[in-house]
Protein backbone atom coordinates (compact mmCIF):
# COMPACT_ATOMS: atom_id res chain seq x y z
CA UNK A 1 0.00 0.00 0.00
CA UNK A 2 1.47 3.70 -0.64
CA UNK A 3 2.65 5.84 2.20
CA UNK A 4 2.17 9.10 1.76
CA UNK A 5 4.46 11.15 4.22
CA UNK A 6 5.70 14.84 4.12
CA UNK A 7 8.14 17.02 5.67
CA UNK A 8 6.94 20.44 5.89
CA UNK A 9 8.71 23.35 6.08
CA UNK A 10 7.85 25.47 9.30
CA UNK A 11 10.16 28.60 8.58
CA UNK A 12 8.08 28.98 4.58
CA UNK A 13 4.80 28.01 6.73
CA UNK A 14 5.49 31.02 9.24
CA UNK A 15 7.05 33.04 6.55
CA UNK A 16 5.29 31.85 3.10
CA UNK A 17 7.92 33.18 0.04
CA UNK A 18 6.20 32.39 -3.21
CA UNK A 19 9.75 32.32 -4.42
CA UNK A 20 10.44 29.05 -2.62
CA UNK A 21 9.51 25.99 -3.38
CA UNK A 22 9.44 24.12 -0.09
CA UNK A 23 6.71 21.64 0.88
CA UNK A 24 3.86 23.43 3.76
CA UNK A 25 0.87 22.06 5.80
CA UNK A 26 -1.54 23.88 7.93
CA UNK A 27 -3.39 22.12 10.30
CA UNK A 28 -6.96 24.37 10.03
CA UNK A 29 -8.83 22.89 12.98
CA UNK A 30 -8.48 20.59 16.20
CA UNK A 31 -10.96 19.59 18.77
CA UNK A 32 -10.26 17.29 20.69
CA UNK A 33 -13.19 15.79 23.26
CA UNK A 34 -14.79 18.37 24.19
CA UNK A 35 -12.63 21.31 24.20
CA UNK A 36 -12.09 22.95 20.99
CA UNK A 37 -8.77 24.69 19.69
CA UNK A 38 -9.44 27.32 16.87
CA UNK A 39 -7.04 28.97 14.59
CA UNK A 40 -5.11 31.26 16.11
CA UNK A 41 -2.31 31.89 13.91
CA UNK A 42 -4.36 34.70 11.44
CA UNK A 43 -1.89 35.95 8.77
CA UNK A 44 -0.45 33.22 7.51
CA UNK A 45 -0.17 33.29 3.67
CA UNK A 46 -2.19 31.06 1.46
CA UNK A 47 0.02 29.17 -1.04
CA UNK A 48 -2.32 29.08 -3.54
CA UNK A 49 -2.54 33.06 -3.24
CA UNK A 50 0.29 34.85 -1.69
CA UNK A 51 -0.76 37.91 -1.68
CA UNK A 52 -3.76 36.92 1.07
CA UNK A 53 -4.44 35.43 4.19
CA UNK A 54 -5.58 31.79 4.99
CA UNK A 55 -9.50 33.00 5.33
CA UNK A 56 -9.87 31.62 8.31
CA UNK A 57 -6.52 31.61 9.55
CA UNK A 58 -4.61 28.17 11.39
CA UNK A 59 -4.48 26.19 14.41
CA UNK A 60 -1.09 24.73 13.56
CA UNK A 61 1.90 25.29 11.33
CA UNK A 62 2.83 21.45 10.49
CA UNK A 63 6.72 20.33 10.22
CA UNK A 64 5.14 16.14 9.33
CA UNK A 65 2.34 14.38 7.97
CA UNK A 66 1.96 10.97 8.18
CA UNK A 67 -0.47 8.66 6.66
CA UNK A 68 0.04 4.86 5.56
CA UNK A 69 -2.86 5.41 3.43
CA UNK A 70 -4.83 2.32 4.74
CA UNK A 71 -8.63 3.16 5.53
CA UNK A 72 -7.89 2.31 9.22
CA UNK A 73 -4.65 3.48 9.26
CA UNK A 74 -3.41 5.99 11.53
CA UNK A 75 -2.63 10.06 10.65
CA UNK A 76 0.29 11.32 12.36
CA UNK A 77 0.99 15.06 12.82
CA UNK A 78 3.46 17.46 13.72
CA UNK A 79 3.66 20.82 14.20
CA UNK A 80 3.89 24.35 16.32
CA UNK A 81 1.00 25.71 18.12
CA UNK A 82 0.91 28.86 20.03
CA UNK A 83 1.27 29.41 23.50
CA UNK A 84 -2.03 29.64 24.09
CA UNK A 85 -3.12 25.98 22.55
CA UNK A 86 0.05 24.56 24.40
CA UNK A 87 -1.52 25.49 27.78
CA UNK A 88 -4.15 24.23 27.07
CA UNK A 89 -3.08 20.59 25.54
CA UNK A 90 -0.68 20.63 28.40
CA UNK A 91 -3.70 21.00 31.04
CA UNK A 92 -5.43 18.04 29.16
CA UNK A 93 -2.49 16.04 29.09
CA UNK A 94 -2.55 16.45 33.03
CA UNK A 95 -6.17 15.83 33.28
CA UNK A 96 -8.88 12.67 33.10
CA UNK A 97 -9.62 11.28 29.87
CA UNK A 98 -13.38 10.56 29.11
CA UNK A 99 -13.42 11.56 25.37
CA UNK A 100 -11.06 11.00 23.27
CA UNK A 101 -12.74 12.29 20.09
CA UNK A 102 -10.95 13.95 17.82
CA UNK A 103 -12.21 16.60 14.97
CA UNK A 104 -9.73 17.88 12.63
CA UNK A 105 -8.77 19.10 9.17
CA UNK A 106 -5.62 20.10 7.05
CA UNK A 107 -4.10 21.11 3.88
CA UNK A 108 -0.78 20.20 2.46
CA UNK A 109 0.61 22.19 -0.26
CA UNK A 110 3.75 21.47 -2.78
CA UNK A 111 5.06 23.00 -5.91
CA UNK A 112 4.85 21.95 -9.32
CA UNK A 113 7.43 22.95 -10.98
CA UNK A 114 5.93 22.31 -14.89
CA UNK A 115 3.05 25.09 -13.73
CA UNK A 116 5.28 27.05 -11.44
CA UNK A 117 3.00 26.97 -8.96
CA UNK A 118 1.39 25.52 -5.77
CA UNK A 119 -1.28 22.55 -5.58
CA UNK A 120 -3.18 21.17 -2.43
CA UNK A 121 -0.86 17.93 -2.27
CA UNK A 122 -3.37 16.41 1.18
CA UNK A 123 -6.56 17.82 2.08
CA UNK A 124 -10.09 17.42 2.98
CA UNK A 125 -13.33 19.06 2.20
CA UNK A 126 -15.32 18.00 5.36
CA UNK A 127 -13.86 17.98 9.13
CA UNK A 128 -12.88 14.22 9.59
CA UNK A 129 -13.79 12.56 12.78
CA UNK A 130 -11.63 9.98 14.58
CA UNK A 131 -9.96 9.24 18.27
CA UNK A 132 -6.61 9.39 19.83
CA UNK A 133 -5.04 6.86 19.34
CA UNK A 134 -3.36 5.11 22.08
CA UNK A 135 0.46 3.72 22.34
CA UNK A 136 -0.24 0.81 25.18
CA UNK A 137 -2.03 2.92 27.55
CA UNK A 138 -0.48 6.12 26.79
CA UNK A 139 -2.05 8.72 24.24
CA UNK A 140 -0.54 9.43 21.31
CA UNK A 141 -0.77 13.35 22.24
CA UNK A 142 1.90 15.33 23.40
CA UNK A 143 3.39 18.98 23.72
CA UNK A 144 6.95 20.97 24.09
CA UNK A 145 7.56 22.33 27.29
CA UNK A 146 9.79 25.06 26.05
CA UNK A 147 9.79 27.48 22.49
CA UNK A 148 10.59 26.27 19.48
CA UNK A 149 13.89 28.16 18.18
CA UNK A 150 12.92 27.85 14.27
CA UNK A 151 10.80 30.56 13.97
CA UNK A 152 11.22 32.39 17.28
CA UNK A 153 7.77 35.30 16.56
CA UNK A 154 5.21 34.29 17.36
CA UNK A 155 5.72 32.15 19.99
CA UNK A 156 5.31 28.27 19.51
CA UNK A 157 5.99 25.27 20.76
CA UNK A 158 5.85 21.35 19.10
CA UNK A 159 2.78 18.98 19.52
CA UNK A 160 2.57 15.72 17.73
CA UNK A 161 -0.90 14.06 17.42
CA UNK A 162 -1.87 10.59 16.33
CA UNK A 163 -5.49 9.78 14.86
CA UNK A 164 -7.10 6.39 14.52
CA UNK A 165 -10.21 7.39 12.23
CA UNK A 166 -14.21 6.65 13.68
CA UNK A 167 -15.90 3.85 12.25
CA UNK A 168 -17.35 5.91 9.63
CA UNK A 169 -16.35 6.37 5.68
CA UNK A 170 -14.34 9.68 5.42
CA UNK A 171 -12.93 10.90 2.75
CA UNK A 172 -9.30 12.65 2.09
CA UNK A 173 -8.22 14.54 -1.34
CA UNK A 174 -4.45 13.30 -2.66
CA UNK A 175 -2.74 14.45 -5.67
CA UNK A 176 0.75 14.06 -6.82
CA UNK A 177 0.05 17.32 -9.15
CA UNK A 178 -2.31 20.08 -9.63
CA UNK A 179 -4.38 18.30 -12.15
CA UNK A 180 -3.34 14.58 -10.49
CA UNK A 181 -5.78 14.12 -7.51
CA UNK A 182 -7.21 10.53 -6.03
CA UNK A 183 -9.35 10.14 -3.33
CA UNK A 184 -8.44 7.91 -0.49
CA UNK A 185 -11.18 6.99 2.15
CA UNK A 186 -10.41 6.95 5.59
CA UNK A 187 -11.87 4.56 8.34
CA UNK A 188 -14.56 1.64 7.54
CA UNK A 189 -18.67 2.17 8.31
CA UNK A 190 -19.83 -0.12 10.83
CA UNK A 191 -23.84 -1.47 11.19
CA UNK A 192 -25.36 -0.41 14.06
CA UNK A 193 -27.29 -3.70 14.22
Amino acid sequence: MAHFSKTLSIKQGFNFDKDKQDKVGFLLSLKIGDQELPADFMTIMDPLNPTKALDKGVMAVLNSFDWNTGATDAIYLSGQISTQHRQKIAEMLLGAWSNIKVEFSFSIYEYEPSKKKFFKSAFVDKTLLGLLEKNGSDLHLDVADDPSTEVQSPQNYVFRIGIKPESKEQQIQLAVGDERKVTKTWGITESKA
